[in-house]
């Protein structure tokens, strides 16, 4: 028995750490993603933004929000010493390892904001951000549920296997708030209310990010089985991976299909964000089997293609339709739980959603209009139409294609 115990325990740990290694790629495919749906003269304080905010929400996390979300405190908040004071032995599991696995999804969430702001919100007001989300908005929210507090009993019967909500909704949140404060885009809408596509830099780019996150949701989904240790676990898995995938390809063909219907052509961009949405779609529940994941990941990949002119109807700017992937789709996948898994109410997911949301919306609007206040978020004009990486970077990303 003791030797079954220290097999389950590495196979435990391992599972946190490789799936966590999976995960933390996806701050590539996300860097990669921004980048080829943004212009190039912005692409230096992209790629800057990308790689500073994994850095913040990693020490944020460490020192300050894990504890947040798994310290014992109250139904509000966590409390307790560096990693909420437990041992290998109380956890079951090592917990670097699980520490690992969690702050990888903390930079998931701040990723979704960055696309929503590109091209035109100064770098620092962002990062600074991030410190705000990764060490309180994120951990508390994550208390209320992963964390175990049910918020008090409120979120009790709330569902979310590995974030659609939790993770990919609180990133969505956060990024409207800001952008509400931010504003669109220099030239993005006319006077008329005509909506001026900006065209990104490098589709190639933005495909080969695509890619990476689909790989990443691998052990996103994969890993939030929680453990390896044994047949029911590993078959578990297995289950939820192929889930994943499938309902990755079912958003992407929505989308193509839909596209070629609307515009009489197939949009790749739309066929990109289909998939990211089919892969939000099923991560609230990538247990459920094959044919409904394929059936909520295509409603997924329809979702992006009509939500995305919404957003432009109402003059909220978002270069890389994040909130249509992220927000939108992260709140049909979880209403999806309620809908498809009999041991979970609709109620509680539409009750989980509206908390969640309401307290991420609100306190980050409250920090983003605060720094507004204090050091503006908006670059001048100037700044803007020159191009952000070299006034924020003093770099060019393609400096050999410049114009003479």
């Amino acid at each position: 028995m003791e030797n079954f115990s220290d097999v389950k325990y590495i196979l435990d740990g391992f599972l946190f750490l490789f799936a966590g290694i999976l995960v933390m790629w996806m701050a590539a495919g996300f860097a990669m993603l921004e980048a080829g749906l943004t212009r190039s003269k912005n692409n230096v304080t992209v790629l800057t933004k990308n790689m500073a905010l994994f850095a913040i929400s990693c020490i944020m996390f460490y020192f300050v929000g894990y504890n947040f979300m798994y310290g014992e405190g109250n139904s509000f908040i966590g409390a307790g010493s560096m990693l909420s004071g437990k041992t290998n032995e109380e956890m079951g599991y090592p917990v670097m390892a699980d520490f690992f696995f969690q702050v990888v999804f903390v930079a998931t969430a701040a990723s979704v904001i960055s696309g929503t702001i590109a091209e035109r919100m100064k770098l620092w007001p962002f990062l600074i951000f991030v410190v705000f989300l990764s060490a309180v908005i994120y951990p508390i929210q994550g208390h209320w549920t992963w964390g175990g507090s049910e918020l008090g009993g409120i979120l009790k019967g709330f569902s979310d296997f590995a974030g659609s909500t939790i993770v990919h909704s609180v990133g969505g949140w956060a990024a409207l708030a800001g952008v509400i404060v931010l504003g669109p885009r220099l030239g993005k809408y006319g006077k008329n209310g005509k909506v001026r596509p900006i065209p990104g830099s490098n589709l190639t780019l933005a495909t080969l990010g695509t890619f990476i996150l689909w790989m990443g949701w691998f052990g996103f989904n994969g890993g939030s089985q929680l453990a390896m240790g044994s047949k029911a676990d590993i078959n578990a898995i297995a289950l939820v991976i192929v889930d994943t995938n499938m309902a990755a390809c079912a958003g992407a063909l929505a989308a193509a299909l839909l596209t070629q219907l609307i515009y009489k052509r197939v949009d790749l961009t739309f066929v990109l964000n289909g998939a990211l949405a089919g892969l939000v779609s099923v991560t609230a529940g990538p247990d459920l089997g094959v044919i409904i994941s394929l059936i909520v990941g295509s409603i997924g990949g329809i979702i992006v293609v009509l939500v995305v002119p919404l957003w432009d109807k109402i003059k909220i700017d978002d270069p890389v339709g994040a909130l249509s992937v992220h927000l939108v789709a992260g709140i049909w996948g979880t209403l999806a739980v309620g809908i498809f898994n009999d041991e979970v109410l609709i109620f509680d997911q539409i009750k989980g959603i509206v908390i969640i949301g309401a307290f991420v919306f609100i306190s980050s609007f409250i920090i983003w209009k605060i720094l507004d206040l204090i050091i503006g978020l908006r670059v001048s004009e100037e700044e803007e139409m020159t191009g952000l990486d070299i006034y924020e970077t003093g770099l060019e990303c393609y400096p050999e294609f410049r114009k003479a």
